[in-house]
């Protein structure tokens, strides 16, 4: 009768452990990235779909010193960027895709680039209305570590560009 029980509880606890791989294989499997890890996603990737889609030739490509002049962001809080303003300051166009080093760090940047909003705005209120115009048309979106800004009258494409790269992943 020993023999029997164990022969039972023996095959059952099999029949156990291998239910219990399956439910764990299949719930790695579901499972899906937390919010804010888009480490696929480069910037890179995101400024060349960008250019694919929207003219960004009358804009000029700046660097980190432009990006830290502009919005007062340094390395320890940006990992990566891509900023296109316009050629004359007498434009507001304005394109700036900025990776922060976190989620926290992100939803900082938008705080800082909505400054800047604010700063254009009155530069631009009474001097240039068409220029105005296109500011209060802005695009200003976090989408975890990622702050996407457009001043632009592709604003509404390059959106779309941004939420389409960022939504494969």
């Amino acid at each position: 009768m020993l023999r029997l029980f164990t022969k039972v509880n023996g095959k059952r606890l099999i029949l156990l452990l291998a239910i219990t791989v399956v439910f764990a294989a299949v719930m790695t499997g579901c499972s899906g990235k937390p919010e804010g890890e888009r480490s696929e996603v480069t910037i890179g990737e995101l400024a060349q779909r960008l250019k694919q889609a929207v003219k960004l030739e009358e804009l000029k490509q700046r660097d980190k010193e432009t990006l830290q002049r502009l919005y007062r962001l340094g390395d320890d809080e940006v990992e990566d960027f891509v900023l296109y303003t316009a050629v004359s300051n007498v434009k507001a166009d304005e394109v700036a895709v900025i990776q922060a080093k976190d989620a926290a760090q992100a939803e900082r940047v938008k705080q800082i680039v909505s400054k800047r909003i604010d700063a254009q705005t009155a530069k631009f209120k009474d001097y240039r209305p068409e220029e105005y115009g296109l500011i209060q048309k802005h695009v200003l979106k976090r989408e975890g570590r990622f702050v996407l800004f457009a001043v632009s009258k592709d604003a509404d494409r390059i959106e779309q560009v941004f939420d389409e790269v960022l939504r494969r992943n």
